[in-house]
């Protein structure tokens, strides 16, 4: 059985675990929901940051959040991509965290989301750590201290 000794893990840094911001694609509050559909689907991903002008975090759009707000009674109402906002649809409510914080912070942060923001003292976004990153992390260091 391997044994994970939580004591080495808690060496890795945010810093180095994270995609830094200019590499994460992103959406602003102000974009059309047409824009933020966009983006989900030529990048690939099922979520994206909402940012302000400023680069603060605001939020996160997801495929879902489209979807669910183009639903009419009877059929898609895809009127409403153009006509509605980013920042009408995006989930408020969602977890981040600081560049200081821990492995073990970040590790139980990943268990619910698939990434999940990070964000300075002054709410400035700085990029995202991933599940990804995490679950590598892990296995590179049960690999390299536990190997016979």
């Amino acid at each position: 059985m391997i044994s994970v000794q939580k004591e080495g893990l808690e060496k890795y840094s945010m810093q180095e675990m994270m995609i830094p911001s200019e590499k994460v694609a992103h959406v602003q509050g102000g974009n059309p929901m047409e824009h933020a559909l966009l983006v989900l689907v030529k990048s690939g991903y099922s979520a994206v940051p909402v940012l302000d002008a400023e680069y603060k975090l605001k939020g996160i759009i997801s495929k879902t959040n489209i979807i669910e707000n183009m639903l009419g009674v009877e059929q898609f109402e895809l009127d409403c991509l153009s006509e509605m906002t980013v920042e009408e649809v995006m989930n408020t409510d969602i977890p981040y965290l600081k560049p200081e914080a821990t492995f073990s912070d970040g590790l139980h942060s990943v268990i619910d989301h698939p990434f999940v923001c990070v964000i300075d003292e002054k709410g400035y976004f700085e990029g995202i750590l991933t599940r990804r990153a995490i679950l590598k992390r892990i296995n590179q260091h049960i690999h390299t201290n536990h190997e016979s």
